[in-house]
Parts: structure tokens; C-alpha cells; sequence
């Protein structure tokens, strides 16, 4: 029987609170339980294993980290838009460090499809990604970039990775205008065709 008051959302969001206290490798059933005063067992009810949590966690921090991009996004396009969805990608980064980690795993492809917040990130990536009139397959190609950058640049900024004299920010300001123009000038899969 389910322990009164715990129930599936609770406990992720606990996971989630974990995540940025201690990080999200630390986030286990028995740290969780510990949270709610409960025995590992009576998590079961709610998640199916360790495997399943992180998951859920996962899906949780994405849908939080999309929902802030969609707020930076409204109304904007082209550079504006780039600039805004770069920002609230390292803020939340940033300030949410182990609920960031969770986004970075590896989820099962079919869970995925089912999933509205991956639907609604792949949605206003794609398209503020337009803008820069580009089709799939290039679409796919500059999602990659984009979030290779932004993961690259957060995680070395975060790990305290740039120690250079100049400011993060004035060099986050020019990577956002490397992007910027390599969106501009993509070289498009059909163009290669030619």
C-alpha cells in the first residue's frame, strides 16, 4: 500500500530538489526515502527502480528547462531568438546543476516519443531553427551543434573551466554570434547535392 501523502510527482520533484543539493549521481531510492522518513520499499509504489526515477527525472527537468526557453522565446526570431534560448538554457544550467545532468542521459527512444515535453522542446527548437530556413536533415545537424555548444560552454563554466582574464559573459555574448552566423551561412544538405 502506498504511504499516505507520497505519490509519484512528489517524489521526483524530491529527486529533483536532491539533484541540485547533492547532484544528480547522488539521487538513490534510499536517499530519497531518507527525505521522506520512509523505507526504500515504500518508493516502489510510485517508481519502478532506480532506472525508472531517473528517468522521470529526467522528463521533469527537460519539461522545466523547455518551459523557461518557451517563455525567452515568445515573440522572438532569428538572432533574438537564438540569444534568448541560449540564455535560459545556461541559466538553468546554471542555477539548477544536478536537475541539468538529468536532462544530459540517455532515455529510451520510445519513451521519448510518447513524451509532451520532448514534443514541446523539439517543437520550439525546430522552430526557432527555421527562421534560419532550414530543412531536415540540416535541422537535426544544427540542434546537435547548438546543443553541443551550449552543454560544452555550461559544463566548463560551471566546473570553473575558464580561468583567461576575459569575461564569461562577453565570450558567451560571442559564441551566441559564431552561432548566429554559422545558422546564417549553414551549408545545406541539398545545396551539397548539386
Amino acid at each position: 500500500m502506498a504511504r499516505a501523502g507520497l505519490t509519484a510527482d512528489r517524489v521526483v520533484a524530491a529527486a529533483a530538489e536532491l539533484a541540485d543539493e547533492a547532484g544528480f549521481d547522488n539521487v538513490t531510492l534510499t536517499a530519497l526515502a531518507r527525505r521522506f522518513g520512509v523505507k526504500d520499499a515504500s518508493l516502489y509504489s510510485h517508481v519502478r527502480g532506480l532506472a525508472d526515477l531517473r528517468t522521470r527525472l529526467a522528463l521533469y527537468a527537460g519539461g522545466e528547462l523547455i518551459d523557461r526557453i518557451a517563455v525567452a522565446v515568445a515573440g522572438r526570431a532569428g538572432k533574438d531568438a537564438l540569444a534568448a534560448f541560449a540564455s535560459a538554457y545556461r541559466s538553468y544550467a546554471l542555477e539548477h546543476p544536478g536537475r541539468y545532468a538529468a536532462t544530459q542521459i540517455r532515455i529510451d527512444q520510445s519513451l521519448l516519443a510518447g513524451s509532451p515535453e520532448m514534443r514541446r522542446t523539439a517543437e520550439i527548437t525546430y522552430g526557432m531553427l527555421r527562421a534560419y530556413g532550414l530543412e531536415e536533415p540540416d535541422l537535426t545537424d544544427a540542434v546537435r551543434l547548438l546543443r553541443s555548444t551550449f552543454h560544452g560552454y555550461c559544463a566548463l563554466e560551471s566546473a570553473g573551466g575558464f580561468g583567461a582574464d576575459r569575461d564569461v559573459q562577453a565570450s558567451w555574448d560571442k559564441a551566441i554570434d559564431a552561432l548566429h552566423l554559422a545558422l546564417t551561412h549553414w551549408p545545406r544538405e541539398a545545396e551539397k547535392d548539386d
